[in-house]
Protein backbone atom coordinates (compact mmCIF):
# COMPACT_ATOMS: atom_id res chain seq x y z
CA UNK A 1 0.00 0.00 0.00
CA UNK A 2 1.53 3.40 -0.73
CA UNK A 3 1.95 6.37 1.49
CA UNK A 4 -0.93 8.02 -0.03
CA UNK A 5 -3.65 4.90 0.14
CA UNK A 6 -2.32 4.24 3.58
CA UNK A 7 -3.15 8.61 4.55
CA UNK A 8 -6.68 7.75 2.86
CA UNK A 9 -7.60 4.89 4.72
CA UNK A 10 -6.05 6.45 8.10
CA UNK A 11 -8.42 9.46 7.31
CA UNK A 12 -11.53 7.46 6.54
CA UNK A 13 -11.11 5.43 9.96
CA UNK A 14 -11.15 8.54 11.77
CA UNK A 15 -14.17 9.94 10.19
CA UNK A 16 -16.38 7.36 10.70
CA UNK A 17 -14.93 7.19 14.31
CA UNK A 18 -15.81 10.76 14.68
CA UNK A 19 -19.15 10.30 13.03
CA UNK A 20 -20.18 7.82 15.19
CA UNK A 21 -18.89 9.32 18.23
CA UNK A 22 -21.08 12.28 17.56
CA UNK A 23 -24.18 9.90 16.65
CA UNK A 24 -23.50 8.49 20.43
CA UNK A 25 -23.46 11.52 21.60
CA UNK A 26 -26.71 13.09 19.99
CA UNK A 27 -28.54 9.64 21.33
CA UNK A 28 -27.86 10.40 24.71
CA UNK A 29 -28.22 13.94 24.53
CA UNK A 30 -31.77 13.01 23.75
CA UNK A 31 -32.10 10.02 26.51
CA UNK A 32 -31.31 12.64 29.09
CA UNK A 33 -33.28 15.31 27.72
CA UNK A 34 -36.20 12.95 28.59
CA UNK A 35 -35.09 11.47 31.98
CA UNK A 36 -34.30 15.49 32.77
CA UNK A 37 -37.74 16.26 34.53
CA UNK A 38 -37.76 12.49 36.64
CA UNK A 39 -34.28 13.09 37.62
CA UNK A 40 -34.76 16.50 38.99
CA UNK A 41 -37.66 15.96 40.78
CA UNK A 42 -35.92 13.01 42.76
CA UNK A 43 -32.69 14.95 43.09
CA UNK A 44 -34.91 17.85 44.98
CA UNK A 45 -36.65 15.54 46.75
CA UNK A 46 -33.79 13.98 47.62
CA UNK A 47 -31.48 16.79 48.96
CA UNK A 48 -34.63 19.90 49.56
CA UNK A 49 -32.86 21.47 46.84
CA UNK A 50 -34.75 24.52 45.72
CA UNK A 51 -36.91 24.17 48.50
CA UNK A 52 -38.47 20.62 47.18
CA UNK A 53 -41.18 19.38 49.90
CA UNK A 54 -40.70 15.75 50.86
CA UNK A 55 -42.62 12.89 51.34
CA UNK A 56 -43.60 11.31 54.50
CA UNK A 57 -46.42 8.56 55.10
CA UNK A 58 -48.03 9.63 58.04
CA UNK A 59 -47.75 13.28 60.44
CA UNK A 60 -45.54 13.12 63.24
CA UNK A 61 -48.76 12.93 65.56
CA UNK A 62 -47.80 15.66 68.40
CA UNK A 63 -49.19 18.43 67.18
CA UNK A 64 -47.47 21.54 68.40
CA UNK A 65 -48.30 25.02 69.59
CA UNK A 66 -46.46 27.13 67.06
CA UNK A 67 -48.44 28.38 64.06
CA UNK A 68 -47.89 29.13 60.33
CA UNK A 69 -49.44 31.04 57.45
CA UNK A 70 -49.11 28.35 54.72
CA UNK A 71 -49.68 30.40 51.48
CA UNK A 72 -50.72 28.61 48.45
CA UNK A 73 -49.75 29.55 44.73
CA UNK A 74 -50.14 27.57 41.52
CA UNK A 75 -49.37 28.19 37.70
CA UNK A 76 -48.73 26.73 34.05
CA UNK A 77 -45.40 26.16 32.17
CA UNK A 78 -45.94 28.05 29.08
CA UNK A 79 -47.23 25.46 26.36
CA UNK A 80 -50.05 24.34 28.43
CA UNK A 81 -53.23 24.84 27.85
CA UNK A 82 -54.66 24.58 31.46
CA UNK A 83 -55.83 26.80 33.84
CA UNK A 84 -54.43 25.92 37.57
CA UNK A 85 -54.73 27.57 40.90
CA UNK A 86 -55.64 27.11 44.64
CA UNK A 87 -58.60 27.01 45.67
CA UNK A 88 -57.82 28.76 49.01
CA UNK A 89 -55.18 31.47 48.81
CA UNK A 90 -53.85 30.47 52.51
CA UNK A 91 -54.37 28.70 55.59
CA UNK A 92 -53.16 28.90 59.39
CA UNK A 93 -51.88 25.56 60.44
CA UNK A 94 -50.26 24.46 63.68
CA UNK A 95 -47.06 22.09 63.50
CA UNK A 96 -47.11 18.61 63.12
CA UNK A 97 -51.07 19.48 61.86
CA UNK A 98 -52.15 17.16 58.83
CA UNK A 99 -53.77 20.04 56.84
CA UNK A 100 -55.94 19.53 53.66
CA UNK A 101 -55.81 22.00 50.84
CA UNK A 102 -57.00 21.92 47.41
CA UNK A 103 -55.97 23.13 43.92
CA UNK A 104 -58.21 23.41 40.53
CA UNK A 105 -57.30 22.61 37.56
CA UNK A 106 -59.04 22.96 33.97
CA UNK A 107 -58.36 21.67 30.28
CA UNK A 108 -58.83 24.54 28.20
CA UNK A 109 -57.87 22.85 25.17
CA UNK A 110 -59.99 20.64 22.67
CA UNK A 111 -58.23 17.51 23.34
CA UNK A 112 -57.35 15.37 26.16
CA UNK A 113 -54.00 16.66 27.74
CA UNK A 114 -51.91 15.24 30.48
CA UNK A 115 -49.90 17.77 33.18
CA UNK A 116 -47.60 16.76 35.68
CA UNK A 117 -46.89 19.68 38.38
CA UNK A 118 -43.52 20.03 40.04
CA UNK A 119 -43.62 21.97 43.52
CA UNK A 120 -41.41 23.53 45.87
CA UNK A 121 -41.56 25.57 49.04
CA UNK A 122 -40.08 29.06 50.17
CA UNK A 123 -38.27 30.62 51.91
CA UNK A 124 -36.08 27.57 50.11
CA UNK A 125 -35.00 26.79 53.49
CA UNK A 126 -37.96 25.61 55.11
CA UNK A 127 -38.75 22.81 52.06
CA UNK A 128 -37.00 20.39 54.31
CA UNK A 129 -39.66 20.71 57.34
CA UNK A 130 -42.68 20.30 54.79
CA UNK A 131 -43.67 17.12 53.80
CA UNK A 132 -46.92 15.48 51.54
CA UNK A 133 -48.40 12.56 52.54
CA UNK A 134 -50.71 12.66 50.00
CA UNK A 135 -50.50 15.27 46.46
CA UNK A 136 -51.53 14.98 42.90
CA UNK A 137 -48.25 16.04 42.28
CA UNK A 138 -47.27 12.20 42.94
CA UNK A 139 -48.63 11.17 39.37
CA UNK A 140 -49.48 12.47 36.22
CA UNK A 141 -52.87 13.96 35.31
CA UNK A 142 -55.01 13.59 32.40
CA UNK A 143 -57.75 16.17 31.97
CA UNK A 144 -60.30 15.41 29.09
CA UNK A 145 -61.35 18.49 27.01
CA UNK A 146 -63.32 21.14 29.16
CA UNK A 147 -62.86 19.08 32.42
CA UNK A 148 -62.59 20.44 36.28
CA UNK A 149 -61.23 18.73 38.56
CA UNK A 150 -60.18 19.79 42.15
CA UNK A 151 -56.75 18.24 43.12
CA UNK A 152 -55.75 17.44 46.82
CA UNK A 153 -52.50 17.84 48.72
CA UNK A 154 -52.06 16.48 52.39
CA UNK A 155 -49.73 18.25 53.90
CA UNK A 156 -47.69 19.18 57.55
CA UNK A 157 -44.88 21.03 58.68
CA UNK A 158 -42.57 18.97 60.98
CA UNK A 159 -41.92 20.27 64.47
CA UNK A 160 -38.65 19.86 64.51
CA UNK A 161 -38.31 23.24 62.54
CA UNK A 162 -38.51 24.75 66.07
CA UNK A 163 -35.07 23.64 66.67
CA UNK A 164 -33.62 25.40 63.63
CA UNK A 165 -32.51 28.76 64.46
CA UNK A 166 -31.95 30.14 61.69
CA UNK A 167 -36.12 30.14 61.00
CA UNK A 168 -36.97 30.54 64.50
CA UNK A 169 -38.85 33.80 63.20
CA UNK A 170 -40.15 32.33 60.54
CA UNK A 171 -43.87 32.18 60.42
CA UNK A 172 -44.79 31.83 56.94
CA UNK A 173 -44.08 29.88 54.02
CA UNK A 174 -45.27 28.91 50.39
CA UNK A 175 -46.34 25.97 48.63
CA UNK A 176 -46.03 26.49 44.76
CA UNK A 177 -47.18 24.51 42.24
CA UNK A 178 -45.96 24.66 38.54
CA UNK A 179 -48.22 22.31 36.22
CA UNK A 180 -46.44 21.38 32.76
CA UNK A 181 -47.25 18.83 29.46
CA UNK A 182 -46.22 15.71 30.53
CA UNK A 183 -44.18 13.42 27.91
CA UNK A 184 -46.23 11.19 27.91
CA UNK A 185 -48.00 13.63 25.60
CA UNK A 186 -45.76 13.59 23.07
CA UNK A 187 -44.11 16.39 23.50
CA UNK A 188 -40.28 17.38 23.77
CA UNK A 189 -39.39 16.96 27.29
CA UNK A 190 -39.01 19.86 29.61
CA UNK A 191 -35.59 20.16 30.47
CA UNK A 192 -34.76 20.08 34.64
CA UNK A 193 -32.40 23.88 33.84
CA UNK A 194 -35.67 25.51 32.43
CA UNK A 195 -37.80 24.11 35.22
CA UNK A 196 -35.09 25.33 37.74
CA UNK A 197 -35.45 28.84 36.14
CA UNK A 198 -39.00 28.91 35.65
CA UNK A 199 -39.59 27.63 39.60
CA UNK A 200 -37.08 30.89 40.56
CA UNK A 201 -38.88 33.09 38.34
CA UNK A 202 -42.23 32.36 39.29
CA UNK A 203 -42.09 31.47 42.91
CA UNK A 204 -41.49 34.97 44.24
CA UNK A 205 -44.27 36.00 42.92
CA UNK A 206 -47.10 35.10 45.42
CA UNK A 207 -50.78 36.38 43.17
CA UNK A 208 -52.21 33.41 41.66
CA UNK A 209 -52.04 33.33 37.88
CA UNK A 210 -55.95 32.32 37.24
CA UNK A 211 -57.64 30.67 39.99
CA UNK A 212 -61.38 29.13 38.85
CA UNK A 213 -62.50 30.41 41.76
CA UNK A 214 -61.72 33.42 43.58
CA UNK A 215 -59.10 32.73 46.19
CA UNK A 216 -60.69 32.84 49.76
CA UNK A 217 -58.60 33.22 53.36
Amino acid sequence: MTKAARLGSSLARRKAVTAWSSAALVAGMVGLSFAAVPLYRWFCLATGWDGTPGRAIAAPGAVGDRVFTVRFDGDVFPGLPWTFGPEKRQMRVLVGQETLAFFRAQNDAAIPITGSATFNVTPEQAGRYVSKIACFCFSEQRLEPGQVVDMPVSFFIDPDIAADKDLKNLDAVTLHYTFFRAKSDGVTATSALDLSRYALSSTFNETTSGPLTAARE
